[in-house]
């Protein structure tokens, strides 16, 4: 079976063959936890993700920069440091070899969960999608860029490869992994898991997820306009990043409060977003904008939606919900919101289960958000963060610590003191 080797960039080459170079000695010896070769290596790469010019054209690489920074990934060392327990010590490993099979849609998810699995010392493979954007052979240009300074056990242990939809090569690459970790829609995350993994291996999944933005009309009323203007910017960067695809991009958005406060809110809200995408002048892709009519008009066909309002030159659409707790789980396009209003914060509880990931928020008080992550009680909802956040990376995703997961336990038990 051929692939495309990515980086280390290089011609087609057969898999067995990669694998096989997988599983050889590593140059300088065996990966460790937070092994100093490939801390240096991320750091290097990071850094150049931050150039301004850069910056300006993907500003999605900015907070991938930031999150590779030293101390950044210090932070995440220290934090998964174990201390000795029950007269043991507890000594963590590298978990062997991850095969990672991110999704196309969001560009450079796979570079977070691969930073985390490469800094805790594993062997990686990669499988990048040909459908991948810009932004992806961007990271992949300056990955390899990286190389030339770093440690020659990066380049032997970390693979970047595309293949296209091939059983044969998912199921040689899932047979020889000790951890899969899987990406994109229930149906390829069922497709994956076809193919069988070793017994001591496991599989880490990231589904079809669905996640919503809340807003405290109370709390939107006492804000100043400016600070108006940078939570609809947040919104923004929430939602239109990724085409609004992303797992943790909002797909509903709902205003807390009277009705009267709430119909105040959400107006100047709406105002607000289509005042900025006029600004912007991003202009509409003609597929996006037919995607998004007949996803709107399908809503409104088997009565879910009571109204449409397609707003800025189709850059923006809201569906007034019919029933609050009846939202679209699927995705309706780019800048598509389905609302509704709701008396509190606890009335959205009931709708929700594993399926729904991230709530964004904005005028709430800390324990407002705290008493309603108790009312879920972790039926759904992983995470609860500030309008902007909703696409910030963190090594705790969908209720997963990725760098414990990365990696596993030994326990040392210390030799029994001599009787006297």
């Amino acid at each position: 079976m051929m692939i495309r080797q990515r980086c280390p960039a290089g011609p087609d080459r057969e898999l067995d063959g990669l694998l096989d170079e997988l599983a050889a000695d590593v140059p300088g010896g065996p990966l460790a936890v937070g092994d100093p070769r490939i801390a240096d290596f991320l750091v290097g790469f990071g850094r150049t993700l931050l150039e301004p010019a850069l910056v300006r054209r993907h500003p999605e690489l900015a907070p991938l920069g930031f999150f590779l920074r030293r101390a950044e990934l210090d932070a995440q060392l220290a934090r998964i440091a174990e201390p000795d327990v029950a007269g043991a010590r507890l000594m963590r490993f590298p978990r062997g070899l991850v095969f990672h099979i991110p999704p196309a849609n969001v560009d450079t998810i796979f570079v977070y969960a691969w930073a985390l699995a490469a800094l805790t010392g594993n062997r990686n493979v990669v499988r990048v999608s040909p459908r991948s954007g810009a932004a992806a052979e961007l990271v992949l240009d300056r990955l390899g860029a990286a190389l030339a300074d770093a440690h020659p056990a990066v380049a032997a242990t970390q693979k970047m490869i595309t293949y296209d939809r091939d059983d044969r090569a998912t199921a040689a690459l899932s047979a020889r992994c000790d951890l899969r970790v899987v990406w994109g829609g229930d149906h390829s995350v069922d497709a994956v898991r076809r193919a069988p993994l070793a017994p001591a291996a496991r599989d880490l999944t990231f589904p079809d997820r669905a996640s919503y933005a809340v807003v405290s009309a109370e709390g939107w009323l006492r804000a100043a306009p400016d600070e108006r203007d940078r939570a609809v910017a947040d919104l923004y960067n929430d939602s239109y990043w990724f085409d609004q695809a992303a797992c943790a991009s909002p797909r509903a958005l709902y205003v807390v409060g009277t009705d009267a406060d709430a119909a105040e809110t959400r107006a100047d809200l709406f105002a607000r977003l289509e005042a900025l995408l006029a600004a912007r002048g991003e202009p509409l892709d003609p597929a996006m904008a037919v995607h998004k009519r007949v996803a709107a008009y399908g809503e409104a066909a088997v009565g879910r939606a009571a109204r449409l309002d397609f707003r800025a030159g189709d850059t923006l659409a809201v569906l007034d919900l019919a029933d609050p707790l009846d939202t679209p789980r699927g995705w309706l396009g780019a800048g598509a919101f389905p609302a509704a209003t709701l008396a509190s914060l606890a009335d959205l509880a009931p709708m929700l289960g594993r399926r729904d990931q991230t709530l964004t928020h904005f005028g709430f008080a800390a324990d407002e958000l705290a008493a309603f992550a108790t009312a879920v009680a972790g039926r759904g909802i992983d995470r609860i963060v500030p309008f902007g956040s909703a696409l910030s990376f963190a090594p705790v995703w969908d209720g997963y610590d990725l760098p414990r997961e990365f990696t596993r336990l030994t326990t040392v038990g210390r030799p029994a003191q001599a009787r006297r």
